[in-house]
């Protein structure tokens, strides 16, 4: 019997195979850990008798509660915005794309700064709006405010490239039979672009959910007035460790969830194309 010879490329594969699946594990364990490291943390009879601390369920349901208004407010808005700013042409486009995608790039700390210094009580104009008795800093809607400005983005982006994308033939055609603007985009473009605006609003909704940085700038940290989960994880891990393990094992969940939700929302998109 003569021996294999040996065979460079099959050694070369071998050990790209091998560099590849070290780089994968590496990664997925550095990412994974924390995660799991928080879950194992706390025994699931503490994380459900902590489930119903008042700290708890203020936090959560201001939580979901704001961030449920935000995200009406950034589609109702939002919507109609992303599809003229993607069908026109008009000056100064570029800046508004540029000032649409800032807040993604702008620290949270920054965000909420800016927002005390344009609607806090002594601000450009938020001290006419003290003068009416209408104070927007340190209040529930201040969080609103500022869970909008750090989360519209992910909307705005996705629904102005989807309708970027949409081809305007199907519009036309619509309107040819004598139907109405606001009659071609429920029936026509809405549908046909409305697992990607669902997606949209999914990571809206998660990047809403856990705003800290601007909130705790603009709106402060008020039980049951502005505090929301994370910020309720930052003064729980001071002074209730196991609350504010449990609210983080909360927002871990409903994380997961929302990411799970838009893999298979995107799976369905791409069996359809």
């Amino acid at each position: 019997m003569t021996p294999k010879r040996f065979r460079p490329k099959n050694y070369r594969r071998t050990l790209t195979y091998l560099a590849a699946g070290i780089l994968i594990a590496a990664v997925t364990l550095y990412l994974a850990l924390p995660i799991l490291a928080l879950i194992i943390r706390m025994s699931p009879d503490m994380f459900f008798d902590t489930l119903h601390n008042p700290e708890v369920i203020s936090a959560l349901w201001l939580s979901l509660f704001t961030t449920v208004i935000s995200l009406a407010v950034v589609i109702l808005v939002g919507t109609p915005f992303a599809y003229y700013h993607s069908r026109y042409s008009y000056p100064g486009k570029v800046i508004v794309d540029t000032l649409i995608d800032l807040p993604l790039v702008l620290p949270p700390a920054v965000a909420g700064v800016a927002l005390l210094v344009l609607y806090g009580r002594v601000g450009l104009l938020g001290r006419y709006f003290n003068m009416l008795g209408i104070s927007l800093a340190f209040t529930t809607l201040a969080v609103i405010m500022a869970q909008i400005f750090v989360a519209s983005p992910f909307y705005l982006r996705q629904a102005k490239s989807l309708f970027e994308q949409l081809d305007p033939a199907y519009e036309q055609t619509a309107r040819t039979l004598g139907a109405s603007s606001l009659r071609t985009m429920t029936l026509v473009t809405l549908p046909m672009t409305a697992g990607g605006l669902v997606s949209g609003a999914v990571m809206t909704f998660g990047r809403a959910l856990g705003e800290f940085g601007a909130t705790i700038m603009f709106a402060g940290n008020l039980p049951g007035v502005t505090q929301t989960m994370p910020l309720a994880v930052y003064v729980g891990m001071e002074s209730n460790v196991t609350v504010g393990l449990t609210i983080s094992i909360l927002l871990v969940i409903i994380s997961f969830t929302i990411m799970i939700a838009v893999r298979l929302i995107q799976m369905r998109e791409e069996n359809r194309a």
